[in-house]
């Protein structure tokens, strides 16, 4: 038998398309691991007390019950906790981010993908209480959104796929989470001390020279060509041209999580961005 290794606080990232029985599956994980004598804590949207409804159709809305939902997650790290995210997480970049939180806190995770048909998942939605129902143009617009996780992406591994009629096997969750090493750190994820303001006007600065150089870039390129940024080793290539609007949400985004998740080294940064607007843009 293999030795359990000493982690902290692991997460389990649940994952799927509307009612595809992702709060079921929640439960099932939560009192199989309780009967291990582990210490279990849900965060999501119903713990939130969100209207789906009016959240999933504004996307600013959605955005801020996703930080809120990040927030969450990462204030609930302990040695002691087993935290399950009970939600949608159907954007990958979200997924990615989440995944450069654990790496930061140094402890396991996995993915828990409902894969469930959308016939299935549109008739068990039809059956939920009218208050607690995703209205049919809300739930069609996240089905077409829906980015299912791939398990060779390392924010979405190790992943369990459940059917509909797949019995869950609670041993193998356990094993990825007590009995595996967490991912190494790397610079773009080692939290440093927030020491001085100079690291927020490098972080500012160097975000907006980026944003601009893709906003003159775009007026010249194509979509899919790749874009050379200022700093980065990586270039970005944007499937279509994006708003100002849209690029500065981003960059804010960007920006609060990097607060939360400082480095030393300035001149990491420009990639670091590049990589999430890479995985964060579809």
């Amino acid at each position: 038998m293999r030795a359990t290794v000493d982690v902290i606080m692991p997460l389990i990232v649940m994952c799927g398309i509307p009612s595809s029985g992702k709060t079921t599956r929640t439960n099932e994980i939560k009192k199989h691991l309780e009967l291990m004598k582990k210490i279990v804590v849900v965060v999501g949207d119903h713990v939130m007390n969100l209207d789906k409804n009016s959240v999933y159709a504004d996307s600013k809305k959605e955005v801020g019950v996703r930080g809120d939902l990040r927030s969450a997650v990462l204030r609930e790290i302990s040695k002691d906790s087993v935290v399950i995210l009970d939600s949608l997480n159907y954007i990958k970049g979200f997924r990615y981010e989440l995944f450069c939180g654990i790496k930061s806190a140094q402890t396991p995770h996995c993915v828990v993908h409902c894969d469930v048909s959308q016939e299935d998942a549109s008739k068990w939605n039809s059956l939920r209480p009218e208050n607690e129902r995703y209205s049919q143009d809300v739930f069609d617009a996240l089905v077409m959104r829906f980015e299912p996780p791939i398990g060779k992406n390392r924010w979405d591994k190790p992943l369990f796929s459940l059917k509909k009629d797949d019995e869950l096997n609670g041993d193998e969750i356990h094993s990825a989470l007590f009995e595996k090493r967490p991912p190494a750190r790397n610079m773009s994820t080692v939290s440093q001390p927030l020491s001085s303001t100079n690291f927020l006007y490098e972080l500012d600065k160097i975000t907006q020279e980026i944003v601009t150089t893709i906003i003159k870039a775009q007026k010249t390129s194509l979509p899919g060509e790749e874009i050379t940024v200022p700093g980065a080793k990586d270039k970005i290539s944007l499937t279509r041209h994006l708003s100002p609007g849209e690029l500065q949400r981003h960059r804010r985004q960007f920006i609060s999580y990097t607060k939360l998740h400082p480095v030393d080294d300035v001149t990491t940064i420009p990639n670091m961005f590049v990589q999430y607007l890479g995985n964060s843009i579809k």
